[in-house]
């Protein structure tokens, strides 16, 4: 596995979200990073980034496993499933998320998944 690049940046965030490490989660994104997920207010900055994590986000205790990981151009798209924690149910479900670089941090995000409200 590379130690640069978009594949490794993305390999690092899904470990830091897992393991709750939101310091070095956000040091991943742009200072004016958009992250976008169908049926839910887009989050703009890092600052509002930061919130969703610490408290915003409707998912915990939970883990991140990837199935496939394409490159292309500044985008580095995944396919994966999360199993863990919403509102005290154990859930299990699908994603895929996108996510755009521009010098080695993510600039735009984008998380579709086969269930609503993550």
């Amino acid at each position: 596995m590379a130690t640069t690049g978009p594949e490794s940046v993305v390999r690092r965030y899904y470990e830091f979200v897992d393991a709750d490490r939101y310091d070095d989660l956000v040091e991943l994104f742009a200072e004016d990073v958009y992250y976008e997920r169908p049926g839910q207010p887009t989050i703009e900055g890092r600052g509002a980034l930061r919130e969703f994590y610490e408290s915003g986000r409707p998912l915990e205790d939970g883990t991140h496993e990837i199935h496939s990981i394409v490159v292309e151009g500044p985008t580095a798209a995944v396919r994966g499933s999360f199993t863990g924690n919403r509102y005290g149910e154990q859930v299990r479900f699908g994603f895929a998320d996108f996510h755009e670089f521009e010098d080695e941090v993510i600039t735009r995000r984008y998380t579709y998944t086969d269930r609503d409200e993550v």
